[in-house]
């Protein structure tokens, strides 16, 4: 199983804090550090210094770590237009050697898009625009150079782009995630090189992946995209240390537990990783809401990464 750093920038972080924890995401041995692509705090606080924008952040830390990889989980299609949007994380990518991961979703925040003007249609019509983003997105990255990328859909149209620049990676990974029964898996199906399911119970993720499979098959796909799934982490070296991490975040050890945290000793997490891998996930993201606290970073890294 590899392991994922992911944080939530808007809940309060500057892009110091924002290095720190990844360089030891990248010192620890974890697989990558990936953030959230969110301008809102979600629940009580002021979020301070205030939202940063993912794809900034991604391309300053592609110049100050060396290993770890990159990316979104996930980027929102109602925030920017796919054709620079392709040109900047294609650009990411060449700075960080190729290290970039491309997550990108239909958007479901309203509050955030009402917060900074971002029109917020309706779920059908975003699914729809997320769909003519990746039609576009991978279209233009694949479309051989000299050559021209054209589209004309109902929402977005291009006319002799030259499609470029490239990202290093060929291809470059689209991460594709979500709940949704049908939609969802036919567009990882045809678009993604990983499925992931956020937040869930674990014995909930396996009939996700099951309707990935199906959609892959029917879509005449070789094999599906590797699996992978997102939890809250709340690690400590005793049950006090676990609950004090809890307190620091909000949250409630059972609860978090019952939802399919990373919740525990190391030895019990451990167990609980391994109840992830047997529904399949490869990869597991792992919340790290308290940037402050690099120890449990470190704590993982030492007691829990080596055994899995």
């Amino acid at each position: 199983m590899r392991l994922v750093i992911f944080t939530e920038p808007q809940q309060g972080a500057s892009h110091d804090d924002l290095l720190r924890v990844a360089k030891a995401a990248e010192d620890g041995g974890f697989d990558g550090f990936f953030r959230s692509d969110h301008y809102v705090r979600m629940g009580d606080g002021a979020g301070l210094p205030g939202p940063s924008d993912a794809w900034i952040t991604l391309a300053a830390l592609a110049v100050q770590t060396s290993r770890i990889r990159l990316g979104t989980l996930v980027s929102s299609a109602t925030f920017r237009l796919p054709g620079p949007l392709a040109i900047a994380v294609a650009q990411v990518d060449a700075i960080s050697g190729g290290r970039i991961e491309f997550g990108l979703g239909g958007g479901w925040f309203d509050t955030e898009h009402q917060a900074y003007g971002i029109p917020f249609p309706a779920l059908g019509e975003r699914f729809d625009r997320l769909e003519e983003q990746l039609e576009i997105i991978t279209g233009l990255w694949k479309t051989p150079e000299g050559s021209t990328f054209d589209f004309d859909g109902k929402f977005y149209q291009l006319s002799d782009s030259p499609a470029l620049p490239k990202p290093v990676q060929s291809p470059l990974p689209v991460i594709i995630g979500g709940h949704g029964k049908k939609r969802t898996p036919d567009l990882a199906a045809r678009f993604a090189a990983e499925f992931n399911v956020p937040f869930a119970k674990i014995e909930d993720i396996p009939a996700q992946y099951d309707r990935v499979r199906a959609a892959s098959a029917a879509a005449g796909r070789a094999e599906p995209p590797a699996f992978s799934a997102a939890a809250v982490l709340c690690v400590g070296r005793d049950d006090a240390e676990v609950r004090r991490r809890a307190a620091a975040i909000g949250r409630e050890v059972e609860e978090m537990r019952e939802n399919g945290g990373i919740v525990g000793t190391p030895a019990e997490v451990v167990e609980t990783i391994k109840r992830y891998a047997g529904t399949g996930a490869s990869r597991l993201f792992l919340q790290v809401l308290d940037l402050s606290d690099i120890d449990h970073i470190e704590l993982v890294a030492s007691d829990v990464l080596p055994k899995v």
